[in-house]
C-alpha cells in the first residue's frame, strides 16, 4: 500500500490529511502526519485569544480527534532525503528513526521573521502560536493588576504601554483587539484611566493594511486615533533593549509588552531536505502543487502553504506567487488531496487557482472593516461579518460549537479577566514551601526555591505554529521593521471571503 507522509500539521497539512480521508478508498493508501504539536492552530483567532474573547483551547484543532484514519506522529521531521524517499523523524524523547514513503507532502509552514534589531529577540513576543496569544493576554492582565497599585510615574507607564511592530492585518488586528481589551479592563480598575494607557504601533511603510484601499486604511487609522491608539508610519524600530523602545523618528519610551508581527518566512527545516528552494527559502512548485526542479517535476513530492512558492495564476500575487495566508493554505490543502488521489489512480492533477474576493478584519468588540473591490463595510456590520466568516471557517462542527458558545457566553457575562500568568511555573508555589532534606557536609547546598510566579521560557518551534526565527537579515533593499508582503499575513489575519469553505493558513 502506498505511504503518504505529510510533514507539518498546520492548515495545509491538516486539510490535506482531512480531505485524503474523504477521497481515498479503503486500502488505497496510508497517510501519516508528523508535527511537533498534536494540534492545528486556527491563527485568525489569535488576536481574539489575546484579547480574552476566545478561550485558547477552543482556537486549536486536535489532530488525533479529527484525523480518524490518519496516523499522527508528534515529533519533528529533521531531514528528508527524497532521492531515497526517506525521512528522519525525531521525537522529543527517545531516539530518532527513519521512515520510508512513496509520496511526501511538505507543509511545514512559516515562522516569525525578525531582523537583528537590538533587544527584539530578548524582549518581544510573536503572534504565531496559541501559547504566544495566551501569554500576551495574561501579560496585559497581570500588568493592569500591578499598575493599579502604583502611583503615577515611569514604572506604571511602562506596565501600561503596549507596542506592536508591523501594520499588516495581523498587526492591526492584535493592536486593535488589545486596545479594546484594555479599555474594557479600565471599568474594573477605578484607579486607572484611559490616559494612563499607551498603545503604539510601528510601521516602516507609509500606510497600513495594503490589502485594502488607501481610503479604507485611513478610516482604520482615524478609528484607532479616536480610541487613544497611536500609529507611527514611515517609522522603523531601532532598539528595544531592556524594553526601551527607540524609533527612527527620535521618539523613545518604555514598553513592557512588545508584540512582533512584521513578517514571516518559510520554516527553516526545509533546508534539511534535498528539495529545490527559491531565494526566499521556499520550495519551488508548479501550479498543480508538485515540486519542480527548474522545469522538471520531482516525482512523488508535493508542497503547499507558506513553505511553498506557489504560482498565483490570477496574476495578483506578490511577485507572481500566492501570498502566505490562511485562505490559500486551506484551499491548497483541499486541492492537493484531490491531486494526490488523482495521481494514485493514474489521472492528471489540476492546477490550483483562487481569486481573492475580499478582506475582513476585526478591530475589537463591535468594530471591524470589510472590503471587496470597491464595496466597503465599516464598524459593527463588518465586525459581524468577520465573526460570521470565521465562525463558519473554523474546521469541524465541534470546534465551531465551542467558539460560538464562548462568544455567546461572553455576550452575557463579559470576558474573563483572570490572569493565569503563574501557570508557566505551576510547581513554583509548592516548591517554595516544600521541605527538603538537609544536605550532608560534603554535598552542595540545594538550589534556592524559584521565584513564585516567575514565567517559564518561550515555547519551542513547531511546524504549524512555530515561534523561533533564525535571525536572518532582511532581504536586500528591504526596510527593517517593514512588513513582508503586507506584514505577517502568514498568521491568516488577512481574510479572503470567497466562500463558506474558506479558512486558516498553514504553519
Amino acid at each position: 500500500m502506498p505511504e503518504i507522509l505529510i510533514v507539518g500539521g498546520g492548515y495545509a497539512g491538516f486539510y490535506t490529511a482531512w480531505k485524503l480521508e474523504k477521497h481515498l478508498r479503503q486500502g488505497e493508501a496510508s497517510v501519516t502526519v508528523v508535527d511537533p504539536l498534536p494540534y492545528m492552530t486556527y491563527q485568525p483567532f489569535l488576536p481574539e485569544v489575546a484579547a480574552g474573547s476566545i478561550e485558547p483551547r477552543h482556537a486549536v484543532v486536535s489532530l488525533r480527534r479529527h484525523l480518524k484514519k490518519t496516523r499522527v506522529v508528534t515529533a519533528k521531521v529533521t531531514a528528508v532525503d527524497h532521492a531515497t524517499k526517506t525521512a528522519t523523524i525525531t521525537p522529543s524523547v527517545g531516539d530518532a528513526w527513519t521512515m520510508q514513503y512513496d509520496q511526501i507532502v511538505m507543509t511545514a509552514g512559516a515562522v516569525s521573521r525578525t531582523f537583528p534589531i537590538p533587544g527584539v529577540a530578548d524582549e518581544a513576543i510573536g503572534l504565531k502560536t496559541i501559547e504566544e496569544a495566551a501569554a500576551i493576554r495574561d501579560k496585559l492582565l497581570t500588568n493592569f493588576a500591578k499598575a493599579a497599585d502604583l502611583p503615577a510615574g515611569p514604572l506604571r507607564d511602562r506596565l501600561l504601554t503596549v507596542t506592536v511592530v508591523g501594520g499588516g492585518f495581523a498587526g492591526i488586528e492584535i493592536f486593535a483587539e488589545l486596545r479594546s481589551f484594555a479599555s474594557d479592563l479600565l471599568k474594573k480598575y477605578p484607579t486607572l484611566t484611559i490616559d494612563d494607557t499607551h498603545f503604539h504601533l510601528v510601521e516602516a511603510m507609509g500606510r497600513i493594511m495594503p490589502e485594502v484601499s488607501l481610503e479604507t486604511s485611513h478610516w482604520v487609522l482615524k478609528n484607532l486615533a479616536e480610541r487613544a491608539a497611536t500609529v507611527h508610519l514611515d517609522t522603523q524600530l531601532q532598539s528595544a533593549v531592556g524594553g526601551k523602545i527607540e524609533l527612527s523618528t527620535g521618539e523613545s519610551f518604555e514598553s513592557d509588552l512588545i508584540v512582533w508581527t512584521a513578517g514571516v518566512m518559510a520554516n527553516p527545516m526545509v533546508r534539511s531536505t534535498d528539495f529545490p528552494l527559491e531565494q526566499r527559502g521556499r520550495i519551488t512548485v508548479q501550479a498543480d502543487l508538485r515540486v519542480v526542479d527548474g522545469e522538471t517535476v520531482v516525482p512523488g513530492a508535493w508542497a503547499c502553504g507558506d513553505v511553498a512558492a506557489t504560482p498565483d495564476l490570477t496574476g495578483k500575487g506578490v511577485g507572481g506567487f500566492c501570498v502566505p495566508n490562511a485562505q490559500h493554505a486551506v484551499r491548497m490543502g483541499k486541492q492537493l488531496a484531490k491531486n494526490i488521489t488523482a495521481v494514485l489512480r493514474g489521472e492528471e492533477p489540476v492546477d490550483y487557482v483562487h481569486e481573492n474576493l475580499g478582506a475582513v478584519a476585526g478591530l475589537g468588540l463591535g468594530t471591524g472593516v470589510f472590503q471587496s473591490g470597491k464595496f466597503v463595510l465599516k464598524g459593527f456590520p463588518a465586525w459581524a461579518a468577520h465573526r460570521g466568516y470565521h465562525g463558519m471557517a473554523m474546521p469541524s462542527f465541534e470546534r465551531k460549537f465551542r467558539v460560538v458558545t464562548g462568544w455567546w457566553n461572553n455576550f452575557w457575562l463579559g470576558r474573563d479577566i483572570v490572569s493565569l500568568d503563574d501557570r508557566e511555573r505551576p510547581r513554583a508555589a509548592f516548591e517554595a514551601y516544600a521541605s527538603r532534606p538537609k544536605p550532608a557536609a560534603d554535598e552542595p547546598a540545594a538550589a534556592p526555591a524559584p521565584e513564585i510566579g516567575k514565567a517559564a521560557g518561550e515555547p519551542g518551534p513547531a511546524y504549524a505554529n512555530p515561534v523561533d526565527a533564525d535571525g536572518s537579515a532582511p532581504a536586500e533593499g528591504e526596510k527593517v521593521g517593514a512588513t513582508a508582503g503586507g506584514s505577517a499575513r502568514g498568521t491568516g489575519a488577512s481574510t479572503d471571503v470567497a466562500g463558506t469553505d474558506a479558512v486558516p493558513a498553514a504553519e
